[in-house]
């Protein structure tokens, strides 16, 4: 069974060609980091007008590379939910188009749900029950799996995702967009000090099992910017505000290498959380763009080795946002019976 995905959700215009679920045969992304690296984030407008200038060169660079034609394709998978409105409606048009002019089905992919696919690309299934995480730029969030369809998900962000907060403090240590990267390399840096500041870790109520990185990200900023100058009180001098140390190389770098230590504390313990109150589980399965992050995937490492689980954490390529776990997944939900039609509608939230 032959599938093409298309993956149009945020600042990727990515196609992808996968053979039975697994084995990719093509992988095309065409990123727009330069496009939006002056506004310090994407821009939704740009982000689609770019869109829709790749989408059919991306398309036929997927289908060549795999050397299939479009009358090999047994259906077409798109990504069409979460993500940003007017993105999402480039590739699910896209998509549209050639199921009705194919004759072939049209399935409809939640771009999340396929992160937790991407590990399972180019190998066979994992042993289930699994405990997933989809760690990216929009979302963070724990799942129970049964099978790679069956999700209940344990817990989510209240507030920032973890790859947000990671651009966030990128932009407040002046490193620029896209930021985990920088902040990853730099927190490696030799001489980099991860104890130098204390960044809070939330922990929320005792069992719960939600993120939130809003605190962690103001506290960076009040480490490099100082705290706001508190207001004045009716007779009293004002109060002193202390003054705020220059941002030296060093000095970032271990604001980076501090940062990591927060978000990877923050991480384990809900990870732990979850086993706990949810387990046993024999596969510890990651996804998303921060799973490319090098701490963390040594973090996860340790984890699975200490609760004996397998742990399945996607290749590199497949970390950030691509069409392969689109066409992957959506080939699983093909043989289990899924099929969309025309009216399939872009959607900005994950289904669960």
């Amino acid at each position: 069974m032959i599938v093409l995905g298309i993956e149009s959700s945020c600042d990727e215009t990515a196609a992808s060609v996968v053979e039975d679920g697994h084995r990719v045969r093509s992988s095309i992304v065409a990123s727009q980091y330069e496009l939006h690296a002056e506004y310090g984030g994407v821009v939704p407008e740009i982000a689609s007008r770019a869109h829709e200038q790749h989408i059919v060169p991306v398309i036929d660079a997927a289908l060549d590379e795999a050397g299939v034609s479009r009358n090999d394709l047994d259906a077409i998978a798109v990504g069409h939910r979460p993500g940003l409105i007017g993105s999402l409606l480039v590739g699910l048009s896209a998509a549209k188009a050639m199921s009705w002019a194919l004759g072939v089905p049209l399935i409809g992919v939640d771009h999340v749900h396929a992160h937790l696919w991407a590990g399972m690309l180019d190998r066979g299934l994992p042993a289930f029950p699994a405990l997933g995480l989809v760690v990216s730029g929009g979302h963070t969030s724990i799942y129970s799996m049964r099978s790679p369809t069956e999700l209940k998900r344990l817990g989510a962000t209240i507030d920032d995702a973890v790859g947000e907060a990671y651009d966030k403090v990128a932009a407040i240590l002046g490193l620029g967009h896209p930021g985990g990267s920088k902040i990853d390399e730099l927190g490696r840096a030799e001489g980099a000090d991860d104890r130098a500041f204390d960044f809070p870790v939330s922990r929320l109520a005792k069992e719960s099992l939600d993120f939130s990185f809003s605190g962690l990200k103001t506290a960076v900023l009040y480490e490099v910017r100082g705290r706001p100058t508190p207001p004045a009180i009716k007779g009293k001098p004002p109060l002193p505000v202390p003054d705020v140390p220059e941002l030296t190389p060093e000095r970032t770098r271990d604001i980076a290498a501090s940062f990591q230590r927060a978000v990877e504390r923050a991480v384990v313990l809900k990870l732990e959380r979850a086993i706990e109150q949810h387990g046993p589980f024999r596969t510890l399965v990651v996804g998303g763009g921060v799973s490319a992050n090098t701490r963390l995937r040594s973090a996860f490492a340790q984890l699975a080795d200490r609760n004996g689980m397998e742990l399945v954490i996607p290749a590199m390529a497949y970390c950030i946002d691509n069409a392969a776990m689109i066409a992957g997944l959506g080939g699983v939900l093909l043989n289990n019976g899924r099929r969309d039609d025309l009216m399939l509608s872009a959607v900005p939230t994950t289904g669960c």
